[in-house]
């Protein structure tokens, strides 16, 4: 069943094969993923990646080209991650979901209020002190000429400038589950993906907004 196997609760790095076996449930959603740097926990370096000085330890994709690379191919995201066991899972944003990135503290709180309140809250992540609230889509394939923008939007260039409410959509993507994080715990599933449609994303930032000021 879709979304039994993923990981629910943070802990000390996944195994291989719960790596392989979330990406091949993502594909099966129509999810893609690609190959993720990791954190390292010794040594003169935070992250696995060349980057000197590299600003999102274990955060980033592989590959510079992870929009082309992407894929729900089940034969291919297996080779790639029994060639790299221990990569990060990257999801792009902005194809078949968009996701509210929030800090924790706000997220929770939301998530306590919807769940109060009977609104479905659709899948839902925690990523250390971030917790990830995966949405519909706003973006427009066909024509990107329909395609809006909002000061909300993010992307991997402006981390830094946006520590409350980030809403990745087109050219941005996510860190998913049993990802390993920094403090040398994974991200975890609070609300695990099911198969079911995905909350209209204005709907969720009608809860998130206020908390996010």
């Amino acid at each position: 069943m879709v979304g039994v196997p993923l990981t629910r609760r943070g802990r000390r790095r996944a195994h291989p094969k719960q790596t392989i076996s979330s990406v091949l449930e993502y594909a099966a959603l129509g999810w893609a993923s690609c190959p993720g740097a990791r954190p390292l926990q010794s040594g003169s370096r935070a992250c696995s990646c060349d980057r000197v000085g590299c600003p999102d330890p274990g955060a980033h994709p592989l590959s510079v080209a992870w929009q082309m690379q992407a894929t729900t191919d089940p034969t291919l995201l297996t080779h790639w991650w029994q060639r790299e066991p221990e990569a990060n899972v990257i999801l792009p944003t902005g194809r078949v979901f968009d996701v509210f990135d929030v800090p924790a503290a706000a997220g929770l709180t939301a998530l306590a209020g919807m769940d109060s309140a009977g609104s479905a809250t659709g899948p839902v992540a925690a990523n250390g002190d971030r917790v990830l609230f995966y949405v519909a889509t706003r973006n427009v394939a066909e024509d990107e000429d329909e395609w809006w923008s909002c000061p909300l939007d993010f992307g991997p260039a402006t981390i830094d400038e946006m520590p409350g409410l980030r809403w990745h959509c087109r050219d941005s993507y996510v860190l998913a589950p049993p990802s390993a994080l920094p403090s040398g715990r994974t991200g975890s599933w609070l609300r695990p993906p099911d198969g079911r449609p995905l909350p209209d994303p204005l709907r969720v930032l009608d809860w998130l907004a206020d908390l996010c000021d």
